[in-house]
């Protein structure tokens, strides 16, 4: 699917096909899609949780304000992100750079991620968040459908998924395909009134 018509054709849809599940190859497909989205200093900070088991689906939807997408959909992505990337072997990021190049920049990532806490967690914001805009349009390219997902308890999740207390959930992205069309879009600002040129109020 060219680009542009990926960005114009993706939607937000709330019901999903309940009896579907994807095959092996599509998952694969798009594991190796979306690991190829970016991250600062190469850290490939984000990690997955990708859950098909209909009973952890239904313990998620119990603290998600029983939203079916939860349940209905083929796969839910758990989108979380390591704070501690940058230091598992972070010689690792830049294995196939010049000696040179990556003597200068593994010190670069440590130093800095190891001085600043909070940037580690906002690291992983940044870091999901373009991996799960990755995820979505890959998904509609593949002609399947997708739901972004922020509404749930996310404590009581991280529970539910084992999370490691370094690490943090972002977002969960819903997969599968839809039932029904996405509803109209609700109202698009225009370009206008949110873009600013050089600086703000221009």
């Amino acid at each position: 699917m060219e680009t542009y018509a990926a960005i114009t054709g993706r939607r937000s849809v709330k019901k999903f096909d309940p009896d579907h599940r994807f095959s092996q190859t599509e998952v694969e497909h798009l594991l190796e899609t979306i690991i190829l989205s970016p991250t600062a200093f190469n850290i490939q900070n984000w990690r997955f949780v990708m859950i098909s088991d209909p009973q952890v689906k239904q313990e998620i939807r119990r603290h998600g304000w029983d939203q079916a997408q939860f349940t209905e959909c083929s796969m839910l992505v758990l989108i979380c992100g390591d704070r501690n990337a940058y230091r598992r072997q972070p010689e690792r990021y830049w294995a196939n750079a010049p000696a040179g190049l990556r003597e200068a920049l593994v010190p670069m990532i440590t130093r800095y991620y190891g001085e600043h806490e909070t940037a580690r967690r906002d690291e992983n914001l940044r870091s999901g968040g373009m991996a799960a805009q990755t995820l979505m349009l890959a998904v509609h390219a593949m002609g399947y459908d997708t739901c972004p997902m922020t509404g749930f308890d996310f404590n009581e999740v991280a529970g539910i998924i084992g999370l490691p207390e370094d690490h943090d959930i972002v977002m969960a992205v819903a997969v599968g395909r839809a039932l029904e069309p996405a509803r109209p879009r609700g109202g698009q600002l225009p370009w206008r009134e949110v873009v600013h040129f050089d600086r703000f109020g221009s």
